[in-house]
């Protein structure tokens, strides 16, 4: 079953987001892959990230650690304990008192994040020539925004063309500018040496571009269509037998108009 949506489902920004990460980067190097050959290859690769600041994501990318459990009164092994007379408890070895935590919070460990990248390479000397970037939640929060930055500019100085691809409303994009648009969802191409970067806005109501995919000169441009990329996946994995439409959306919430516009969507759906 197709998704209600037309273009990104912001529902698949949620606990789906790892398995859709991985299923669109296979989807785009198999789209590829046949306007590549012979000169060039398409290949997956995969770097770790520590995720070392997850609390934004806790409840919406990674599951709860634990139900927090604040201490009840009536069964706290510390509150039982109290001598009659006060609310302070007596320390065995020094006898001075100290007054139970209410709460109890889990320490929350950094989390490491496996991402997918598609790297085209010519098959004569195996030399990256061009990079397609999925944009994770850690790529766009400390400290992993500062690592991705880094790496866009390594690839910039390598003159490796490089694609962006930012499915995800939450968190911060590497790179500003004053005439970048408010946008939920932005694909990027920065064409090696070129000192300009293509943009290609996208609403919730747009359907995904169709972007060139820069190889080596005198070589035309790869074409990959980044909405049926999308919605194969979608049908292949089944993702409406995991979401639950009838709840809102992750965060970040939306604006009036684009709610009104999603209850409207899923209607009928």
């Amino acid at each position: 079953m197709p998704s209600p949506f037309p273009g990104m489902d912001p529902y698949l920004e949620a606990a789906l987001w790892p398995d859709v990460h991985n299923a669109l980067a296979s989807k785009l190097r198999a789209l590829l892959v046949p306007q590549l050959r012979p000169k060039y290859a398409a290949r997956l690769e995969i770097y770790v990230v520590e995720d070392t600041f997850p609390e934004s994501e806790i409840g919406i990318l990674y599951p709860d650690v634990e139900v927090l459990q604040i201490q009840q009164r009536s069964s706290a092994p510390e509150l039982r304990d109290r001598p009659k007379g006060g609310g302070l408890k007596p320390n065995r070895q020094s006898n001075i008192v100290t007054t139970p935590a209410p709460l109890t919070l889990p320490v929350i460990q950094p989390v490491e994040v496996r991402i997918p990248t598609v790297e085209i390479r010519d098959t004569a000397n195996n030399v990256l020539v061009s990079c397609i970037e999925i944009l994770s939640p850690a790529n766009k929060r400390e400290s992993g925004i500062t690592d991705y930055r880094k790496k866009r500019q390594r690839l910039y100085n390598a003159n490796v063309h490089l694609i962006e691809i930012d499915l995800l409303r939450r968190g911060t994009r590497p790179f500003n500018h004053p005439r970048l648009p408010d946008v939920p969802y932005l694909v990027t191409l920065t064409r090696a040496s070129s000192g300009v970067i293509n943009v290609w806005p996208v609403t919730l109501h747009d359907t995904l571009p169709t972007i060139p995919v820069p190889l080596r000169e005198p070589d035309p441009n790869a074409v990959l269509n980044l909405q049926a990329a999308l919605e194969i996946i979608y049908d292949e994995a089944g993702y409406d037998l995991s979401i639950d439409y009838s709840q809102q959306p992750p965060p970040p919430a939306f604006g009036k108009s684009d709610i009104e516009w999603i209850q409207a969507r899923l209607a009928n759906y």
